[in-house]
């Protein structure tokens, strides 16, 4: 099969709905984080475009640059959730229930089904917290655009968090702490970005 990056859209929306463990919600959000990110260059570089914006173009050449970056990654991250995803989850669930075997496997296949949500989570963390500032510093034009960005970026890193809490469940694990963080930060961002909004609005 084709990445799921190089399919049309319609193909892409397809294959989530199909009877099949993947691509679903690791994936997904995965994808929303990777839009999020395009919007922040969207913005970026219309930003960059405008000498009225002359005194930021350096940083927001960063921000366009450190948006690409995280694009890329949140459509690696997808890719890998896909290959990997829940397949071992559903196999070890498949093991008869008295198996010697079944309860240690299951917790190891929901330990690593956490590692690419975990990853996604942090990565569109980041993503929202550069649209918040695009959305402050950017072209006016643009914050709405910016605002969208930090919305889906902050819904990524929510749903990704959800995903690493339900594989942890019952488990003392370092890595919920690194999901409340990534998400507390992605929540912080989004609210910048919706403060924007409401003094554009006065």
């Amino acid at each position: 099969m084709d990445p799921f990056a190089d399919q049309s859209l319609q193909d892409l929306l397809d294959a989530v709905a199909a009877q099949r463990p993947a691509p679903g919600g690791g994936c997904t959000a995965a994808w929303s984080g990777a839009m999020g990110a395009s919007l922040v260059e969207m913005a970026a570089n219309f930003t960059l475009a405008r000498p009225k914006y002359a005194g930021i173009h350096h940083r927001m050449a960063d921000v366009r640059r450190d948006a690409k970056t995280l694009r890329r990654e949140l459509v690696a991250l997808g890719e890998r959730d896909a290959e990997v995803g829940y397949e071992a989850v559903l196999a070890a669930l498949r093991l008869p229930e008295k198996h010697p075997m079944r309860e240690r496997r299951l917790e190891e296949a929901r330990s690593e089904a956490s590692e690419v949500p975990l990853g996604i989570a942090e990565a569109a963390a980041s993503v929202a917290e550069l649209a918040a500032e695009a959305a402050r510093t950017g072209s006016l034009h643009l914050k709405g655009d910016a605002i969208t960005a930090a919305l889906l970026a902050e819904a990524a890193s929510r749903a990704a968090g959800r995903l690493v809490e339900i594989n942890l469940i019952g488990r003392e694990d370092e890595r919920l702490g690194r999901v409340a963080e990534a998400n507390r930060r992605a929540s912080a961002a989004r609210d910048d970005a919706l403060r924007v909004q409401e003094e554009v609005m006065k």
